[in-house]
């Protein structure tokens, strides 16, 4: 099997040559990947895949927040946690806590509450 070709390191200015992109000296540190909270397994539970989301959609097959800000009919295919449950379990199985979304709404929907966790941390 034929080597890559030695290139120079990607670094600005670095004449080292090197197969990687980066020389040993210039290659980026790693980021720590973030590890999921136990919970989210949760989702792949049977009460969760077989019960609580089906009857969810049936209960409410529309996107609930088109339907409160636009008025259209969008097909939900996401069944969201109104309070987000951070692991208690009470609040992943109450089906008062949850309500159908669009992809998009939810994506939208979970942004935002990821932003503002993140605002909260940093003035902590």
């Amino acid at each position: 099997m034929a080597l890559k070709p030695l290139r120079p390191c990607r670094h600005p200015g670095c004449p080292e040559l090197t197969r990687e992109g980066y020389c040993p000296k210039h290659k980026p540190a790693k980021a720590p990947r973030r590890t999921s909270a136990e919970y989210h397994g949760w989702y792949n539970l049977r009460v969760w895949t077989d019960d609580l989301r089906p009857a969810q959609l049936l209960r409410e097959p529309w996107c609930r927040e088109c339907a409160r800000h636009q008025g259209s009919r969008t097909r939900a295919t996401v069944v969201d946690h109104i309070t987000p449950h951070r692991g208690d379990w009470q609040l992943f199985v109450d089906p008062a806590n949850h309500q159908s979304l669009c992809k998009h709404c939810h994506d939208r929907k979970t942004a935002r509450e990821q932003a503002e966790e993140r605002r909260k941390n940093a003035r902590s």
